[in-house]
Order: C-alpha cells, then structure tokens, then sequence
C-alpha cells in the first residue's frame, strides 16, 4: 500500500519524502513539480476536483495533506479558503470514495492567535489572519470526517513557523539579514519565540504516519527550548564571532514605517521584505505549549541548536558564493550554547 503526500514538492514535503522513501511507498500530488523527486510526483491541483479524482489509487491506505497557501502576501485572500479549505473538502470526499482511512493534516499555531500566553490543543482558538482561519476551518472539516467513522484515523500537527536549510521564510529572510548586516532590530527584543526545525517536524509525520489508532489527535509541533530574539541574536554572533549592531528602532515607529512600505507596495503592485504584518509578527510573542508532543513517544532528530546551525551554515555558505565576503569563524557553535 502507497502513502500519498499531497503538496511534497514544497520544503516540509520535500525533507519528509527524502526520510520515508526507504521505509514507504510514496506518492506525491502537487501542483509544482519536485526540483527532487519527480519521479514520484504527479501534477495535481486539490481545488481540482475531477483532476484530484482522477489520479487517486485504489493503493493508497494514508495521506498527508500539507498543500496550502500560506504566505503573508497572498492575493486575492479567497485563495487562503479554495486552497486550504476547499481544497482539504476535495481530500475528504476523495478518501471517502477511495475508503481512505488515515489522513495527517498539516495545520499551523496560527489558529491561536499573537501574544497567547504559550497555548497548548485545548486552548481555544483565535486566529489573527486568513491563513490562521482558514487552516481552523480545514481542521474542523477533518475532525468532522473522522467522527463520521469508528475506523478512521486523524493526526491534526500545528507546527510553529517551520525553518531549515534550503527554506527561504521568514526566518531564512531574518537570518540572513543579520549575517549580511543588513538587519534592523525592532523593539526591545524580548519576546519569545517557538522554533521548529524542518527533519524534526518530518520526523514527526514520519512517527505519526505509524500510529493507527482510530481516533482523532491534534499536537502543537515546537523544537525546545523557545528563544528570544536577542537570544537568537547571541546565537548568531557566537556563530559568526562578531558584534552585532544594538542600534533599536522603537516598535510604533517601525510598524508605521512598515506600513507605508504596505501603501507602497499596494500602488506599484511590487512585493517587498518587509510589511506591517512581518513586522507585527516579528514583534509578537509567539510560544506554543510542546507537552503533548514531548509525551507521545517521539525524540526529535536533532537539537534546536543544531538545526540553527545547520541553517546558519547553509545560509553563510550561500551568500559566501555569491559574494566571498561571508567567513564563518566557529563551526561548534550550538556545543558551546549548549554547554552554557
């Protein structure tokens, strides 16, 4: 029996083919081809009903849904709710029809909302964007499909913002914003922040794909422990072995300033790295309770540390190439946090 990743050939999916395909016969919809596995990947869009239908197997006994629009600059915002929701509805009638009894969900934090004092599952949702709302809204599909039948199994992962090498996200764009100079610190850079390191949280689907237990289960996924940002700002000058700038832009000044760059943006239909919500976000604490996830049984792959300097080196060695100016000084850095 085959399992099908749906959305393989983004980041997450791509790491998660690359460990299960020694252990599980993959399969792989999306509407991208894999700059990796194409021979495993067939061109499919879930808002495409007849085309979603037409290439299930009757061989596949599992999915894992991660397709989704997910970016903070989706246009037009209907998109969040054809992909993410319509497109999960278009999953569930498949696997109703095909008997299709095990489905994990990639969902996000973000049903819970900013500055939520470290939430756990049972807190109750309060999405703060479209992406977040249209994730809970998939969810609430899901749990629905489960409960329609005593053989069918469910694992719902939120994972918190999701970063390694080879991403270029939100903490791809920070990072290497500090390592080149080109970072701004806004605020005071307290706040708290909840990491997840991309073979950790495929490792967990890769766990949770093994679990059959017919019922419905949600986790948060978080690599511990939870960093702020000057933290994460330590971490890196170790990395890099140099100062980096203290110079702090207070917040109201910085958002506002961000939103201009929104107005800008607007009227010239161009795209730019940073805008108001990137801003508000950066700014935001955002920690998520771990303690389901740390009780089921799983032992993440690698430390938070490490996967931060696995990234840090990807990152360095990236813009080095580009430009020879990028030396990195300490190769055992995360030993040395660690040890501390």
């Amino acid at each position: 029996m085959k399992t099908l990743i749906i959305g393989g050939s983004g980041f997450i999916g791509t790491n998660l083919i690359g460990q299960l395909t020694a252990s599980h016969d993959i399969l792989n919809f999306d509407k991208n081809k894999s700059t990796k596995y194409s021979s495993v990947t067939t061109i499919v869009d879930i808002r495409d009903m007849d085309n979603l239908n037409t290439h299930f197997t009757s061989d596949i006994s599992s999915v894992v849904l991660l397709a989704a629009e997910h970016r903070d600059d989706v246009a037009p915002l209907s998109l969040y709710y054809d992909v993410n929701v319509q497109g999960t509805q278009n999953v569930i009638d498949v696997c109703k029809k095909r008997k299709i009894n095990k489905i994990i969900f990639t969902s996000s934090v973000a049903v819970y909302g900013l500055n939520m004092n470290n939430p756990s599952e049972s807190t109750p949702v309060n999405p703060f964007n479209h992406y977040g709302e249209s994730k809970w809204q998939a969810e609430q599909l899901l749990m629905k499909w489960q409960a329609e039948s005593l053989e069918r199994s469910l694992v719902i992962i939120r994972p918190t913002v999701v970063f390694g090498p080879g991403n270029k996200g939100n903490v791809y764009n920070l990072l290497s914003q500090i390592i080149s100079g080109k970072f701004m610190m806004v605020g005071r850079g307290k706040n708290k922040k909840s990491l997840a390191y991309v073979d950790n949280v495929a490792g967990f689907i890769e766990f949770s794909l093994e679990t059959n237990e017919p019922d419905a289960k949600v986790y948060n996924y978080i690599d511990t422990p939870d960093l702020s940002i000057n933290e994460l700002l330590h971490f890196v000058e170790k990395f890099l072995n140099k100062k980096i700038s203290s110079v702090r832009i207070p917040y109201l000044f910085g958002f506002s300033a961000a939103k201009c760059i929104d107005m800008i943006a607007k009227l010239t239909k161009k795209k730019y790295a940073v805008s108001g919500v990137r801003v508000k976000k950066f700014c935001a604490t955002t920690q998520f309770s771990s303690k389901k996830m740390m009780e089921s049984g799983y032992l993440p792959k690698v430390s938070l540390h490490q996967g931060l300097h696995s990234t840090l080196q990807s990152i360095t060695e990236e813009l080095d190439s580009k430009t020879g100016s990028v030396k990195v000084m300490s190769s055992n850095v995360y030993k040395v946090k660690e040890a501390n």
